[in-house]
């Protein structure tokens, strides 16, 4: 694929009530990140915002994240929340870093509270993570709130996380993260700790529910061997349609097979031990140890 880094392409708003959505592909993680923006008063969300980490030095810049902030300030945007889907596995999330820099709420879903739990034991680490505290809002699904004038709900899709969420704003616009991914590809991986294969189908399920002309706005895309450039945005209509895994009424137990034969052959994210050690701290190093260094513990053997 070519240097893609740079990509950015924006969706504009249909009308009143409609987001205006921005998407930049961070190539290094196959992730789109999201500016969703109020057209009438120049009120916005950053969603799923990424730091720059190398995994091989396990290293952090926030260059990415910078260059974002760049974009908002162009378009003349007044940021009013940085909202997370989930505690990703394969970047390290911007939402401490943005809560600092721009001194706005950040939020993700209240059942975060369980995924760190779940990782604490398998980090070993009993006293670490405390979402609550690291988190400004914790979403319940069924929660609602506004990006300038445009309403927002807060949908609870899990499968790829036992606590993933998915933003629904204004009258067309949806942030469903690693539930769908584009049609040509199909859907997320389910074979996590606390994901599901069964689970992440009923999600998927509640999305097609949702009115034919919704854009739904993924978190990843890696091209594929017919198109080398990310694509991000797609209907609902068109995923019940054509999404290779999902579409034309597959049922349950078709995609659950299929779904966790896929599983069975993928590797975990070169970043993942290192980042959700970080990401249930909302993107934050561990506290410095006496030598005044941070340090991340990675379990052996335990993958």
């Amino acid at each position: 694929m070519n240097n893609n880094s740079s990509i950015t392409r924006t969706s504009s708003s249909r009308g009143p009530g409609s987001a205006q959505i921005t998407g930049f592909y961070d190539e290094d993680s196959g992730s789109i990140q999201y500016l969703a923006a109020d057209p009438d008063t120049r009120k916005a969300a950053l969603i799923d915002i990424v730091l720059t980490f190398n995994p091989a030095s396990a290293s952090v810049t926030t260059d990415s994240a910078e260059a974002i902030l760049r974009h908002v300030e162009r378009e003349g945007l007044d940021v009013e929340w940085i909202l997370d889907t989930h505690p990703h596995a394969d970047h390290l999330m911007a939402s401490s870093f943005l809560k600092h820099r721009l001194g706005k709420p950040n939020a993700i879903g209240e059942k975060v509270l369980e995924i760190a739990d779940l990782w604490r034991g398998l980090y070993h680490i009993p006293d670490a993570f405390d979402p609550a505290r690291d988190f400004d809002r914790l979403f319940a699904d069924g929660d609602s709130f506004k990006i300038g004038s445009l309403p927002v709900r807060v949908m609870l899709s899990p499968g790829h996380t036992l606590g993933s969420i998915s933003y629904l704003v204004g009258t067309d616009a949806a942030f469903v993260h690693d539930t769908f991914m584009q049609p040509d590809v199909g859907t997320s991986r389910a074979d996590f700790p606390g994901g599901s294969a069964e689970v992440l189908y009923d999600s998927l399920q509640d999305i097609l529910s949702l009115p034919d002309e919704t854009r739904l706005f993924v978190g990843h895309d890696y091209g594929t061997d017919d198109r080398a450039d990310p694509e991000w945005e797609a209907t609902v209509a068109v995923q019940r349609a054509s999404n290779r895994h999902i579409g034309k009424g597959v049922s349950k137990q078709s995609f659950v097979a299929q779904r966790q034969k896929r599983d069975a052959t993928l590797s975990l994210p070169d970043r993942m031990l290192h980042v959700l050690q970080m990401n249930l701290r909302a993107g934050q190093s561990p506290s410095p140890e006496s030598d005044g260094h941070a340090y991340l513990k990675i379990p052996f053997n335990r993958f």
